[in-house]
């Protein structure tokens, strides 16, 4: 198990643990994605070139990225009583995620239409259907945070539902990752539980102000955070010193739709694994790297070998 300090519990002979215990809580889609030379003006319409059904959602999509990066992941989230959520379950279950506490309720499952140009650019609507009826954790559910090493949230499911997760990790010495996406402004008690914050710059701004920008003034809420910049790298800051720049690596660009949960996914598990956080930023950027290579969300999830072979590239 990890300690909040980062640093990972041992076995009695000394070694490391293994697979890091990563939970995450979050949402469940079922995503709709077009692609065409370039995004629609508003009541225009364009002749596309692919259509791709895929499972995403951003608390599926970052299970997926836990246990493709070598984590031992259980997700806890809904799903609805459609032919969407058995296609949901069944391709999460097969990325290697426990999907033992996934609820099904009656209903749509979560749909996201995503639309992508030619310079793997997108446009996302995203209706929540099951994701807004997942309230009120059970037992078993806080259980499952209870005995993580790392839990992993956002923002796509009731913020009560967040809170009460992290509250739960909180107590039990589990470290909590906060991606603060979709961008809103947060409660102080919510940011008060918050080991390490996760945000572009839009949810950035959305939670510091103007002053987001400067990943520095995150430090006023939460002890350490990470700026992901896209093409321009990322920062991570935490209280303990000056901030640091991470450099993106330079790969073709397809579909960009997914780098961000393949990023947050890849760093639970680093961090989770007792890397310093520096370490863990830059094998989380090769993971975000080797995701946008590929068209779809959850399909283009880098599995461990890839993101260790494009990181040790560069070296």
């Amino acid at each position: 198990m990890a300690r909040r300090d980062g640093s990972r519990l041992s076995r009695p002979d000394g070694s490391r643990l293994s697979r890091p215990r990563i939970a995450v809580v979050g949402s469940a889609n079922m995503d709709l994605v077009a692609t065409a030379p370039r995004l629609p003006q508003p009541g225009e319409t364009l002749l596309g070139s692919d259509f791709v059904t895929v499972p995403g959602g951003k608390g599926a999509n970052q299970a997926i990225a836990a246990a493709r990066a070598g984590g031992d992941c259980v997700f806890l989230g809904a799903v609805g009583s459609d032919s969407f959520g058995v296609t949901l379950t069944g391709r999460i279950a097969r990325s290697g995620v426990d999907t033992s506490q996934l609820r099904v309720v009656y209903g749509p499952s979560g749909v996201a239409v995503v639309m992508v140009n030619a310079a793997g650019e997108n446009a996302i609507v995203v209706t929540p259907g099951a994701n807004a009826a997942f309230h009120g954790l059970t037992e078993p559910e806080l259980a499952a945070v209870r005995r993580a090493d790392v839990l992993v949230a956002q923002l796509e499911i009731p913020l009560e539902t967040v809170q009460a997760a992290a509250s739960a990790a909180r107590d039990a010495g589990t470290r909590v990752v906060l991606n603060a996406a979709p961008a809103r402004q947060l409660p102080a008690e919510l940011l008060d539980l918050v080991d390490l914050l996760v945000v572009n710059e839009v949810e950035a701004r959305a939670i510091a102000g103007a002053a987001g920008e400067d990943p520095t003034a995150l430090l006023s809420v939460v002890p350490r955070a990470v700026l992901t910049l896209g093409a321009r790298g990322a920062w991570f800051v935490d209280r303990d010193g000056p901030a640091h720049h991470v450099p993106a690596f330079v790969v073709a660009t397809v579909d960009s739709t997914a780098a961000g949960d393949a990023f947050t996914g890849a760093l639970a598990v680093a961090w989770g694994e007792g890397r310093d956080l520096g370490s863990a930023v830059r094998w989380a950027s090769a993971a975000g790297a080797a995701c946008v290579r590929r068209l779809g969300a959850s399909v283009s999830l880098p599995e461990r070998a890839e993101i260790d072979a494009l990181a040790a590239d560069v070296e």
